[in-house]
């Protein structure tokens, strides 16, 4: 809520500019936007480091394909000179710095712009975070952008580096589906993790159900949203690249496309599941904490049931009237002790028969 928050009052901030105006909507959540390059053929690569917006234009004219991947949003200069430099479209530089934005996917004159969700796990390997990813591609380049310069796309450099698969073999059109399949990969590991975790706490559900279970579960049912909230609109853009509606798209890549789209449907199904049992697990902890609720009840009921005549005799002898004739018994006090105990047994004895205890 508080991210929502912040980014609604960059939006407000914003309003009144004209359309395609480059105001970052979102954290800053690098200090220096660093542009990295990957170039390359089915002979060879090439991975150059912070890099300007000069030396990317000169890769526009290889016949090669090149990956411009931009961490950091920002920088409004560098996002005025790449656009300009690249005949991006006004609109879309700015739905790329309203970090805010909606999954979706646009064709332009010449080039796509697609923005997804990336979630993966932080460095620390125990939170979750998610990052907006948008994808520019067109004949021949394919820019991403990055929030943060977390390495989330690193298995993808890899594959580039070791000539594995087809991707140095294809264009720019597979080179964004790889970008895509890549973040979907990383929804499984998400969904492994909350696997595990739903696994442990059903165990402890059942053997220990308290409050630190509670707050657990919540969390996964956060998770588990904000999982569902990001594929299925992906689930929406995927199905354009099969009906041929993006531009740029080969039919030999539509083939892989396809691949992915079916894993978006295994997901959304994955964690439709999980939230199920997770609202399963919900109710049985409410159901167990009402039972233990209710046993403390019985106990403390049984325990007043029992003081009721105890009370009630001990509240007679205690009035203390001049002429009561057990004043003056010398047997008296043990007498009544023994009656109190006599009820107190009976009572439980009573109890017992009756399956209350």
């Amino acid at each position: 809520m508080q991210r929502m928050s912040s980014i609604l009052k960059k939006i407000i901030h914003k309003s009144g500019s004209p359309p395609g105006s480059l105001v970052h909507t979102g954290e800053k959540k690098v200090e220096k936007t660093r542009i990295s390059i990957i170039d390359y053929n089915k002979d060879s690569y090439s991975i150059s480091e912070d890099e300007t917006i000069k030396e990317c234009v000169k890769y526009r004219k290889k016949p090669t394909t090149t990956w411009i991947n931009v961490s950091g949003l920002h920088d409004d200069e560098v996002m005025a000179e790449l656009s300009d430099r690249f005949g991006f479209h006004s609109l879309t530089l700015e739905d790329v710095m309203n970090t805010g934005q909606r999954v979706k996917l646009e064709n332009f004159e010449n080039h796509t712009l697609i923005i997804i969700k990336a979630i993966y796990f932080s460095d620390a390997g125990d939170e979750i975070v998610e990052e907006q990813l948008s994808l520019i591609f067109g004949k021949g380049f394919v820019v991403t952008f990055q929030e943060n310069d977390d390495d989330f796309l690193s298995p993808l450099i890899d594959r580039i580096k070791s000539n594995r698969g087809f991707i140095r073999k294809m264009g720019a059109d597979y080179l964004a589906y790889a970008v895509i399949d890549t973040v979907v990969d990383g929804y499984y590991l998400i969904l492994q993790r909350i696997a595990e975790k739903v696994e442990y706490l059903e165990k402890e559900l059942v053997r220990n159900p308290d409050m630190n279970i509670l707050n657990e579960i919540n969390r996964l049912k956060i998770d588990t949203s904000l999982l569902y909230k990001s594929i299925w609109p992906l689930r929406a853009i995927l199905s354009k690249f099969e009906a041929g509606d993006v531009k740029y798209i080969s039919k030999s890549t539509a083939v892989f496309i396809r691949d992915v789209y079916d894993h978006t449907l295994q997901i959304l199904e994955i964690t439709q599941s999980f939230n199920e049992m997770l609202t399963g697990m919900m109710e049985i902890y409410m159901s167990s904490v009402s039972n233990k609720m209710n046993e403390i009840m019985k106990v403390l009921t049984i325990i007043a049931t029992i003081f009721i005549p105890l009370s009630f005799i001990a509240g007679i002898y205690g009035m203390n009237f001049k002429y009561m004739p057990e004043l003056g018994w010398k047997p008296g006090y043990f007498t009544v002790w023994g009656v109190f105990l006599l009820v107190a047994l009976g009572m439980l004895f009573y109890f017992r028969r009756k399956g209350w205890l």
